[in-house]
């Protein structure tokens, strides 16, 4: 017989009871609907903490200093200054790892513009800072070494500042502000970073010369740095090599030979990969969970098409009797099981990207819908056709064709 006279047959079959057929495929649908769904949140989310932690800057060391001891009780990191600024032009020149390295100083303070006032986070820093963060600029320019150098009171706005002092159409290049009654020209203003993964808005900051800061709004430490220190590795897989030398570096710089460090040195890279490690943890037992669904709708498929099997036993008898031979009847019912899981999968697909669209929609979720996970779906749907069809196919392909015809 035709392949395609037996596959014609096998749908005919599904067709003529298309509420059974429906409610067959129903578990497949709800099992990949499910899986594609829980990958698109899960990857959706690995995505936005990645993207996140980009934001903070390419390949990122940040060096605090060291901590207090008063009456008993320790500080935290970076309460009691222990770095120098002979610390950061050796981690500069000494460590062949660090690609660049810069200072951040940084106090509150409110900045007056024209009419208009905003408390924000006044940052000290040198030009280099803006390469470590990855920063670039949608007007003006960053600081320059020679701002630095010189003491020039220039500043770079975030957008947020921007917006609070000027409004958001506004190119504020060339204006002055006043931090503590000291005039800033604005010559930058830094392109929108968004938000950190703890929620902190980037952009609600300013920039000024780290020499400007010190002397004029915060005051100087002599040469101890009074803030920390941003340096960014060569490569990422440079990172935990820079990490080392600048630990190895310090401990020899403060003369620390046993007992605990006076700095701390956090690398975000690892943080990132924890978090995203998480978040991929989770998404595999939902994407498990969700895939039992698919192992219930497979039985669901063996179950119909035992029952298939017994309803048309005379059916197969008379096929067999006009010349049917077992292997055709065995492949019309694996068609059968196969086209109803396929159609499953498809239906499944169609209505997972339609919840992942909902999600990111109404709930405000990230989501990321991977070709893979959709086609892996589809084939692993096709496999369970396969698999919790042979039995009911094969049943029905070695009925006796004599008891066939007789049965009632």
């Amino acid at each position: 017989m035709n392949p395609l006279v037996t596959i014609r047959i096998a749908v005919r079959a599904i067709v003529r009871n298309k509420m059974r057929s429906f409610l067959t495929v129903l578990g497949i649908v709800i099992g990949v609907a499910a899986v594609i769904a829980m990958m698109a949140v899960g990857a959706g989310a690995k995505a936005r903490i990645e993207q996140a932690f980009a934001s903070m800057g390419t390949n990122l060391l940040v060096i605090l200093p060291g901590s207090t001891t008063s009456g008993g009780m320790q500080g935290g990191f970076g309460s009691q200054p222990t770095l120098t600024w002979d610390d950061l032009a050796a981690i500069k020149k000494q460590v062949s790892t660090v690609k660049s390295a810069a200072p951040q100083l940084r106090t509150s303070s409110s900045v007056i513009g024209e009419g208009a006032n905003w408390t924000t986070s006044v940052i000290g820093t040198s030009p280099e800072y803006f390469e470590i963060r990855a920063w670039e600029m949608s007007a003006g320019q960053p600081l320059s070494q020679s701002d630095v150098d010189t003491g020039t009171k220039v500043i770079v706005l975030g957008q947020t500042v921007v917006e609070k002092l000027y409004g958001a159409s506004v190119n504020p290049l060339g204006q002055t502000v006043r931090i503590r009654n000291i005039p800033f020209v604005v010559v930058g203003v830094a392109e929108r970073k968004g938000q950190s993964a703890t929620g902190q808005d980037f952009d609600d900051t300013v920039f000024v010369p780290y020499t400007v800061f010190a002397r004029k709004i915060q005051g100087g430490l002599g040469k101890y740095l009074n803030g920390t220190i941003y340096a960014s590795a060569t490569s990422a897989d440079d990172t935990h090599r820079a990490q080392a030398a600048i630990t190895e570096l310090l401990r020899e710089r403060h003369r620390i030979t046993s007992g605990d460090d006076d700095f701390s040195i956090r690398n975000l890279s690892e943080v990132a990969g924890a978090q995203a490690q998480g978040t991929e943890t989770m998404t595999s037992l939902l994407a498990s969970v969700a895939a039992v669904s698919l192992l219930v709708g497979g039985i669901g498929i063996m179950n119909i098409m035992l029952v298939s099997v017994t309803e048309r036993t005379r059916e197969i008898g008379i096929r067999m009797a006009i010349g049917a031979k077992p292997r055709q009847i065995l492949l019309q019912f694996l068609i059968e099981a196969v086209t109803l899981s396929l159609l499953g999968g498809l239906l499944g697909v169609l209505l997972g990207v339609g919840i992942s669209k909902w999600i990111a929609l109404k709930l405000g979720w990230a989501t990321q819908i991977d070709p893979n996970v959709v086609a892996l779906s589809v084939a692993f749907s096709a496999f369970v056709g396969i698999v919790f069809g042979l039995y009911p196919a094969r049943k029905a392909s070695q009925l006796d064709p004599i008891d066939a015809l007789r049965y009632e």
